[in-house]
């Protein structure tokens, strides 16, 4: 018995011409990506909200201590001049 397969068996299979894809402008793909983009962060902005909310920051600081919600302000404070300061100090875009 051999084995290796004849190479014509005499069934053909009838394919189909497949259309070909569509291409997507590029500014169709950057709105797309825009859109889920601006969802991402609306349902990370509500996580974080009613996160704070639940867990009344404000009002255990008010109670206690306030130098460590004094640091953190400080830190976050920092950081967000820091992003400030390097956004502007950025080259302009090459034309």
């Amino acid at each position: 018995m051999s084995k290796t397969l004849p190479g014509c068996t005499g069934i053909k299979r009838d394919t189909p011409a497949a259309p070909a894809p569509k291409r997507r402008s590029v500014a169709c793909v950057e709105l797309f990506t825009t859109a889920a983009l601006a969802l991402s962060t609306a349902v990370a902005i509500t996580a974080v909200s009613i996160g704070i909310a639940r867990a009344d920051v404000l009002g255990e600081v008010a109670k206690g201590d306030g130098a460590p919600f004094a640091i953190a302000l400080f830190f976050g404070l920092l950081f967000s001049g820091m992003g400030a300061l390097t956004a502007i100090m950025a080259p302009a875009p090459r034309e």
